[in-house]
């Protein structure tokens, strides 16, 4: 089983790569970073856990689709990702990754606060 974190580079998304490995950790699981912007370096901090990293499909309109497409199969246990404060009318406006993944994954959504 692995834990599964939504991968971007903002302090939210680095928050939920650090709290990801914690809980990877405490679970004895593997962790898989879905890198949905940005770039990536691993942290040095993950000790004894496998790290993997994945990537939507280029050719994809949603990348949020796709990272609850990888939560739904059977090695994913739990998926983390970062929050942040958005206005009930930006989410309204501009929608939310975080909101959908919440609303729309099959498994446990643990959100963690840069």
């Amino acid at each position: 089983m692995s834990v599964l974190v939504a991968g971007t580079d903002t302090p939210a998304g680095q928050a939920a790569y650090r709290f990801g490995i914690e809980e990877a950790r405490r679970r004895g699981e593997d962790l898989i970073l879905f890198l949905m912007s940005g770039t990536h370096t691993p942290s040095s901090d993950l000790g004894e856990v496998r790290e993997t990293v994945e990537y939507p499909d280029e050719r994809t309109q949603s990348p949020t689709g796709d990272l609850i497409d990888r939560a739904e199969q059977d090695d994913v246990s739990a998926v983390v990702i970062g929050v942040r404060h958005r206005s009930a009318v930006a989410k309204l406006f501009l929608g939310s990754a975080a909101q959908q993944i919440i609303l729309e994954a099959n498994k446990p959504v643990l959100c963690v606060k840069a």
